[in-house]
């Protein structure tokens, strides 16, 4: 099992880069989209008009990406981020205040299925460092301002009407500053999927929110979270993903009293934080460590880390090798050439 994981700078709107990725990504998520299970028939119109009404900011920069793509009705669709195909991660995160600011992630997910590419760009006039899904989307980031996002699921395998998380947290990446701004924007933005998202800005300040379609969104002042959200609306998910002894062992380690921020992103480095299921779509693919003050990232695997700050982004390909048996990695890598 194997992953390839970019570093892209393309810090402006998005253009021949942006448009490389698409080229390269958009046949596989053609095929998802059109199967059988995904049953992706979205009318075209509608979604727009979802777009305008609760993202009007991100207009522009969505009739830029179709023009670019030259894309068809179900390429427009999609880059609209409204009511896509269900999918299911797992994922970790928390947030420390103590002697620094830190937001860390893991993402959990089946490398096949990842896009793999830390981009810098400036879509909007900001500066932001996020990992890309869905092309137009971000899993986890920060902007140049300090403000740090990252999801995990929320344990609920109910879909309903909304825009895929990613969109939703590329918009707060784009148009926000700080811990309130996002809040406002996540409180009105629809939710297709259960999601837990945790912000945190260069002030300290942080919150998570419990997004569900099936309710009014929730704010909390966690600083983690895993894989439910206030009850366990799917147990069998639970047990798989064991998001009670996770959280459990998050919260012990944030109680530590000498707990630095290297401690804590090296915990997420081991079990039970890092998972190796990778075959069946849990395996931790990385460990994102944001610090918001310094404007500075690092994406972290056990064996290997690539660091990049809003000063200092350098292109770089790894590829990382996972051994199915065990935490260790056996990875190479070069500057890319994207």
């Amino acid at each position: 099992m194997q992953l390839h994981y970019n570093t892209i700078s393309e810090p402006d709107v998005p253009g021949l880069k942006w448009k490389k990725l698409f080229d390269t990504f958009w046949p596989a998520y053609h095929a998802w989209l059109v199967s059988k299970d995904a049953a992706y028939f979205p009318d075209l119109h509608a979604s727009q008009e979802a777009l305008k009404k609760y993202m009007p900011k991100m207009w522009p920069t969505y009739l830029r990406l179709c023009k670019l793509s030259n894309g068809d009705q179900i390429v427009a669709n999609f880059l609209t981020g409204f009511n896509p195909p269900a999918y299911i991660c797992a994922c970790s995160q928390a947030v420390m205040t103590k002697n620094t600011v830190q937001l860390v992630r893991n993402y959990d997910y089946h490398p096949n299925l990842f896009e793999g590419n830390l981009v810098l760009s400036s879509w909007n006039g900001k500066k932001v460092i996020a990992t890309s899904d869905c092309l137009i989307g971000a899993i986890d980031g920060m902007n140049e301002d300090g403000l740090a996002i990252s999801l995990t699921f929320g344990g609920s395998k109910v879909v309903g009407m909304g825009f895929g998380i990613p969109f939703i947290l590329r918009y707060v990446l784009e148009f926000c500053s700080n811990v309130e701004e996002a809040v406002e924007e996540l409180m009105v933005i629809p939710a297709h999927m259960s999601c837990n998202v945790t912000v945190i800005d260069k002030s300290g300040n942080f919150k998570t929110i419990l997004l569900s379609p099936e309710r009014d969104p929730i704010v909390t002042d966690d600083s983690f979270t895993t894989n439910h959200q206030e009850t366990i609306d799917w147990p069998e998910n639970a047990k798989f993903n064991k998001t009670i002894e996770r959280s459990v062992f998050i919260k012990n380690l944030l109680l530590e009293k000498n707990l630095s921020a290297n401690k804590m992103t090296n915990a997420f480095l081991k079990p039970p934080l890092y998972n190796t299921l990778f075959n069946q779509g849990f395996g931790t693919l990385y460990t994102a460590v944001y610090n918001p003050i310094e404007g500075s990232v690092q994406i972290r695997w056990p064996q290997d880390k690539i660091v990049v700050s809003f000063n200092d982004f350098t292109e770089e390909y790894k590829h990382i090798e996972f051994n199915l048996h065990s935490n260790e990695q056996i990875n190479r890598s070069k500057h890319n050439n994207i």
